[in-house]
């Protein structure tokens, strides 16, 4: 696998299938990353597990805090690792110790572990790493453009709401580089004659 660059199949493969995710490093603070993508893949109907030594016992969002992947209870389906890239290693060795083992080990932004993924690939788990499931699920549902972020269209107009606050959106859908818009067809049609003629 190339981790340079993963298909939006392969990403869409694992948010689509994965029920079950233990994220690995979660703050209780709600204002660290860590909290808001928990909370956003939470209410995108994952059923969520934090893992925090520090934390053990007590709850984050409603959800019990364990202090390792072995200490929860119940099979895991992918394990988010939100720890600096050092300490991926031993989590994917945790989770290789695990019966039944995860499916998925997902690094998060900024972390990178060759060494650790290779192991899991060994092992038959997908990897993905340096990215967030927050965002990646945003912009294959076409969530993030929606709110006007990545629409590459500038515009003071609001978009209208169907309803109260942000709409949830679904992976299921079918969608052209995780949310192409009419504009940006048509820019792209323009910029192809320009070149072609």
């Amino acid at each position: 696998m190339n981790h340079d660059n993963y298909p939006d199949s392969y990403i869409r493969g694992i948010l689509n299938t994965v029920k079950t995710i233990a994220m690995v490093g979660i703050s209780p603070k709600d204002n660290r990353p860590s909290y808001f993508a928990f909370k956003y893949l939470l209410e995108r109907g994952y059923h969520m597990i934090p893992v925090n030594p520090g934390q053990a016992g007590k709850n984050i969002l409603g959800q019990k805090v364990y202090a390792k992947l072995s200490d929860i209870p119940e099979p895991i389906d992918m394990v988010d690792i939100f720890r600096a890239s050092q300490h991926a290693l031993p989590i994917v060795e945790e989770a290789l110790a695990l019966t039944p083992r995860p499916n998925v080990i997902w690094m998060q932004l900024g972390v990178r572990n060759d060494q650790a993924a290779a192991k899991a690939e060994a092992a038959g788990m997908k990897v993905v790493m340096n990215r967030c499931p927050k965002i990646e699920y945003g912009r294959l549902s076409s969530e993030i453009s929606w709110i006007g972020v990545n629409s590459r269209t500038l515009s003071s107009k609001r978009a209208p709401l169907l309803g109260k606050g942000v709409q949830r959106m679904s992976l299921n859908r079918q969608t052209m580089s995780g949310g192409a818009t009419e504009a940006t067809d048509r820019a792209e049609r323009e910029k192809e004659k320009e070149g072609g003629g």
